[in-house]
């Protein structure tokens, strides 16, 4: 069956609407503040044969994994009126904390769809509270780890299973409650598609569903064609594992042929002892993220746009380790690294429309408690965007890999036993240019109960780099009581211990004698008045004249 173009435009916003409204299910019915307020979660509707056709735009190293987890779940022959549960990051999941559930649409007792929630939970058990411990060696030691696993059962959930899982987790209540949200969001996502179909019948959902993910790949190869042939090479380094403070290697050959895209990450380091590895589907989601970046971001994003796309790294290397390797900090931070290097290989083939380096860390902070009834807070903390070729960077935004908001004051004090001290844009952050990158952040927390603190961080050593001229952005620092700890570290602290997390600022973009008076004037008003930075060396440079 073909579909007109009109139709097939209609069917297309209504399945990312149902994409859509299964996030806001899952939003408003989850207990935690990660998911409740930061948004720590994505959701998407697959077809019967694994395909991604419609997603939410939340969080994209979540989106570019979750075809693994569909495919890891059909491997297990799934029912009507089942759901599966998964975070094996060897298994289809990225890493422990973020939960999949993969659940079977059926009509009239034939599987025609999958719905799929992740979300990143607070506690899956482990070595230390929130589940990301900076030393950690091994994936045992980062919680529980489980495969594809039949959570419901002609409709019910399977209390045995249930039961299993809260048992290894802190704060089984909230986990609970937030495992309840997201089978609600499938729920949703199988109540709305049987609408759709009694609706317009089933021939024409599968049209639409082989209709979109066409329509997007012929955009996608369109945007490709565009992009000089040739072999574009990015490399950047990892400021060690939480193990050894070394130097990690990351290397990218990206191959433009045609409409097709080999990204090759063969170069990139061995995996290490530390949680830096990072599973391939995380790879995949990073090159993903920019490709969609350097074309053409509106293209409707499913199975289409990822076609014309290889993604390659060695096996035992950082980007696609072998069992039991450590993956924690792989999805949050390596990811980000793949990010920047992927993108200074595009910036040779489409010169102008890449910009200078972002923080290009998502500055994990993880606080909780031992006690038996205790609490885990979980927050990712923005930091400065690049200069653009055209404009400044953005001040104290989410980059690259991850999409969420803040948690508010008001509710992280109300859920948590601390308080925030400070929260505020770190004057003289951006890198200085033609146009300025965006500034990064202050957040400073006491803790008023003894807690265990995780922070897994990047860009404290090697700060991201300007473009075409343009000065690095300033790296960021951690501190406990004012002394600066590592960017990788987990200490337990006493109650009245104050931890402050200073972000990176994003690179400047061009000349900084070029930029305009009239702008210079507006920094100096908002005292964002910005100091330079060598790009090779990362250390900090001479402060530039206004």
């Amino acid at each position: 069956m073909t579909l007109d173009a009109v139709t097939l435009e209609v069917l297309r916003n209504r399945l990312e609407g149902i994409a859509e409204e299964m996030g806001h299910v899952l939003i408003h019915g989850a207990y935690s503040p990660n998911i409740k307020e930061r948004r720590d979660c994505s959701t998407a509707l697959f077809d019967a044969e694994g395909r991604m056709v419609a997603q939410a735009e939340h969080i994209p190293v979540h989106l570019g994994a979750m075809p693994e987890a569909v495919r890891a779940v059909r491997e297990r022959d799934p029912e009507p009126g089942e759901a599966y549960v998964l975070n094996d990051p060897f298994t289809g999941g990225t890493h422990l904390p973020d939960v999949t559930i993969v659940a079977p649409i059926d009509v009239d007792g034939d599987i025609v769809g999958y719905g799929v929630t992740r979300a990143h939970h607070g506690d899956v058990g482990g070595m230390t509270p929130g589940s990301m411990p900076a030393g950690a060696t091994e994936i045992y030691q980062e919680g529980l780890r489980l495969p594809p696993t039949r959570l419901v059962v002609d409709g019910e959930v399977d209390t045995n299973v249930l039961s299993l899982a809260l048992a290894n987790v802190r704060n089984p209540a909230e986990r609970r409650a937030d495992l309840r949200a997201q089978l609600a969001a499938t729920d949703r996502a199988r109540d709305r598609v049987r609408e759709l179909v009694a609706e317009r019948g089933r021939a024409s959902l599968e049209a639409a569903f082989d209709g979109v993910i066409e329509y997007s790949r012929e955009r996608i190869e369109t945007e490709l064609e565009a992009i000089p042939d040739g072999t574009y090479r990015g490399r950047d380094w990892l400021e060690g594992d939480g193990i050894d403070e070394s130097k990690i290697p990351l290397e990218v050959a990206v191959t433009v042929d045609g409409a097709t895209v080999d990204v090759d990450f063969a170069g990139t380091a061995n995996q290490v002892a530390g949680n830096m590895n990072a599973p391939l589907a995380v790879a995949r989601s990073a090159v993903y993220f920019v490709l969609r970046a350097v074309t053409d971001p509106d293209i409707p994003p499913n199975d289409g746009c990822y076609q014309p796309v290889t993604v390659r790294a060695p096996a035992g290397s950082v980007l696609n380790p072998n069992r039991p390797a450590a993956v924690v900090g792989g999805n949050v931070e390596t990811s980000q690294r793949m990010t920047d290097v992927v993108l200074s290989a595009f910036a040779e083939a489409v010169p102008g429309r890449v910009p200078a380096q972002s923080q290009g860390t998502m500055n994990n902070l993880i606080i909780g408690s031992r006690d038996a009834e205790g609490f885990t807070y979980y927050e990712t903390i923005g930091g400065g965007f690049g200069a653009r070729p055209d404009r400044d960077g953005v001040d104290g935004v989410q980059v690259g890999m991850t999409n969420t908001l803040n948690t508010p004051i008001e509710a992280l004090e109300a859920a948590y036993p601390m308080r925030v001290e400070r929260y505020a844009l770190r004057a003289g952050s951006g890198g200085d240019g033609r146009y300025r990158g965006g500034l990064g952040l202050e957040r400073s927390i006491t803790v008023e109960v003894d807690a265990t603190v995780s922070l897994l961080t990047e860009r404290r050593r090697l700060a991201p780099r300007g473009a075409s001229g343009g000065a690095d952005g300033a790296t960021g620092e951690n501190r406990i009581d004012g002394r600066v700890v590592p960017a990788k570290t987990t200490v337990d602290v006493e109650a009245g211990t104050t931890v402050t997390v200073e972000t990176p600022g994003g690179g400047g973009y061009g000349d900084p004698v070029e930029r305009d008076s009239s702008a210079r004037e507006r920094d100096a008003l908002d005292g964002k008045s910005v100091a330079g930075k060598s790009a090779e060396s990362g250390e900090p440079g001479k402060q530039r004249s206004r």
